[in-house]
């Protein structure tokens, strides 16, 4: 019966079988319909906007000045969120992130959270504590994440945001395993999409969808 019971939660989260974890028994619903930016906020006037199904944010021509997000105007708190990104651009810094459990600085155009990067040369994988303590909380694997990643193509995150532990796979490889210390880090917030400023560069995202659990 436990070998069952184990079978089942792998097959839930196809994204790799993960130890002492809930089941939710909620479904997982699309947090981006593709078409608009219902239940999402950011500047849609100039950096990001809707192609083909995706968010995407930047340019290819010219230089995003400074970091920019769009955020779900809903907070969560313990999830699975699965999404597709892709980054493009080789001209500056090029770089994204997703980011979980997060929140807009007042008055700025930064959001403060967990994010999981996007970018070169290492970069892909890791967990990134944006405008909070700004600093690499968990350096991914390069060369595993090199034998796993699709530049300038489509790539699929899944965060699993449950309780004070935080673990992602990038294309079905885990880079992070972490588990909060500090117990003044808010447990939820937004889900935000970043373009990183200081280059010539677009970050897309589409097929959001998160699953709550208990």
């Amino acid at each position: 019966m436990k070998i069952l019971i184990s079978l089942v939660v792998c097959a839930v989260f196809a994204g790799g079988c993960v130890s002492n974890s809930k089941v939710s028994n909620k479904k997982a619903v699309s947090l981006f319909d593709g078409t608009s930016f219902r239940g999402w906020e950011g500047d849609t006037n100039k950096t990001w906007r809707i192609e083909n199904g995706a968010l995407v944010g930047g340019s290819l021509k010219q230089q995003v000045p400074h970091n920019e997000f769009i955020c779900s105007t809903r907070s969560f708190t313990n999830f699975v969120l699965r999404v597709k990104c892709k980054l493009a651009g080789d001209v500056g810094f090029v770089n994204g992130g997703v980011q979980v459990r997060s929140k807009r600085v007042p008055n700025h155009f930064e959001v403060s959270g967990y994010q999981a990067d996007l970018g070169d040369p290492a970069w892909w994988g890791c967990l990134y504590d944006e405008s909070r303590r700004n600093k690499v909380l968990v350096q991914s694997d390069i060369e595993q994440v090199n034998k796993v990643l699709k530049r300038n193509d489509w790539n699929e995150y899944e965060i699993r945001c449950d309780g004070k532990r935080l673990q992602a796979w990038l294309n079905g490889l885990q880079t992070f395993d972490f588990t909060e210390t500090d117990d003044s880090v808010e447990p939820g917030g937004a889900i935000a999409l970043q373009i990183h400023g200081g280059g010539q560069a677009e970050a897309s995202y589409k097929d959001v969808f998160i699953q709550e659990l208990p």
